[in-house]
């Protein structure tokens, strides 16, 4: 069977709203980690088929297929062309699955694949606030669609509004939420501290290291907070920050590891999406990762490492109790709550940070998904070779 293979993986440190990536331009940033990870490569640009980089809210500065225009401005060779992808926050992880697809089917044998978000310059959803009025979608993208109302109604579509769902329906109390905040604060900083983060990341100027967590932070400062909705457990503290940042992967076919002499560092062994219900919106990663575990034979106590993404405590902690996963091999460098939820670029940031950790501790699989906007979830397991 044919294989696809993660040749290399790379990050710019995820910059916290308004921090030291608020000013970049998008273009620039993608291109930052597209120029770092060729070279870390020591592959030759022009034999890449293709770029795919996830983003979302593809407006003003990362209009314009943004992938494309990433590798321009890297000053990477022109006849290469770039696709950009929006699964909502799994954009760079669908962009993984496009690429290792394109290898696997073997029409192609060098991607890129990765994403990019300033989060600063474009906010969480702008592209749908800024045709909301002269459009009338004051209820959102799905308002005046008869086929929706007919089968969701007027029911509001929420990402907090999903998270207290799951709250209730798990039974997540506002104390559990607040103390895997904490926990993934105090990871996040002692993989800082310890320098786990150093060798998977490119600085870009003087922003070497990830901006999000924080020192200062306790279970008293998040009990201060006021619920995001009225009546709510989920605060402000237990929810993944808003973030500017990049990240890109090399996949590779074993014609290509053959021929430019690449060095292959984790094979591809599983790539799945599955969809639940958009209202609740948060969950699919629990029905995905059954679906995915169906489809390899393996189970979690297979698994050495998982890598879920932290949109809000809730779904992982969901997540963790219909799985029964030792919260010890999950996000154990932190997750979104710490280090930032860069949008189109967190599934690609998940991925290489998971890749890193796998070859620190010698694990052999590693797991990653993340819930999506619409219901969605992606899984990708990785086998470290």
């Amino acid at each position: 069977m044919a294989e696809a293979y993660i040749v290399e993986a790379v990050r710019t440190p995820v910059g916290r709203r308004g921090g030291g990536l608020a000013a970049v331009h998008p273009a620039d940033l993608g291109a930052h980690v597209l120029r770092d990870l060729v070279a870390r490569a020591d592959v030759d640009p022009a034999a890449v088929d293709d770029v795919v980089l996830g983003c979302l809210d593809a407006v003003g500065p990362q209009a314009g297929d943004i992938a494309r225009t990433c590798w321009l401005a890297a000053g990477l060779p022109e006849e290469v062309p770039g696709v950009t992808v929006d699964r909502q926050c799994g954009s760079s992880q669908q962009a993984v699955h496009f690429a290792a697809q394109a290898v696997l089917s073997g029409t192609q044998d060098l991607v890129v694949a990765g994403g990019v978000q300033n989060m600063s310059q474009i906010p969480i959803a702008f592209a749908t606030r800024q045709a909301a009025e002269p459009l009338g979608l004051t209820q959102g993208p799905f308002a005046g669609s008869t086929g929706w109302r007919a089968r969701y109604g007027d029911r509001p579509v929420n990402q907090f509004t999903g998270a207290e769902m799951i709250a209730a329906k798990w039974g997540i109390t506002r104390e559990d939420q607040e103390e895997f905040a904490l926990r993934s604060h105090r990871r996040a900083l002692h993989a800082i501290d310890a320098g786990r983060f150093v060798r998977e990341c490119v600085a870009y100027g003087p922003v070497a290291v990830d901006e999000g967590p924080r020192r200062d932070t306790s279970l008293e400062r998040m009990a201060a907070l006021k619920p995001v909705l009225d009546g709510g457990t989920v605060t402000a503290a237990c929810s993944s920050q808003v973030s500017d940042g990049a990240a890109a992967l090399l996949l590779a076919s074993e014609r290509a590891v053959r021929d430019h002499a690449l060095t292959p560092r984790a094979r591809v062994h599983h790539l799945s999406a599955r969809g639940e219900d958009p209202i609740r919106m948060l969950t699919a990663p629990i029905p995905a990762t059954a679906h995915a575990l169906r489809r390899t034979g393996l189970t979690m106590a297979d698994i050495d490492l998982v890598e879920i993404n932290e949109a809000f405590a809730p779904v992982v902690l969901a997540w963790l109790k219909e799985t029964g996963t030792d919260p010890a091999r999950v996000n154990v460098n932190g997750g979104a709550i710490a280090l930032g939820h860069p949008l189109g670029a967190t599934g690609a940031r998940l991925m290489t940070t998971l890749l890193h950790e796998l070859e620190r501790t010698g694990g052999r699989f590693g797991l990653q998904t993340m819930c999506e906007g619409g219901g969605q979830a992606n899984v990708t397991i990785i086998e470290r070779l």
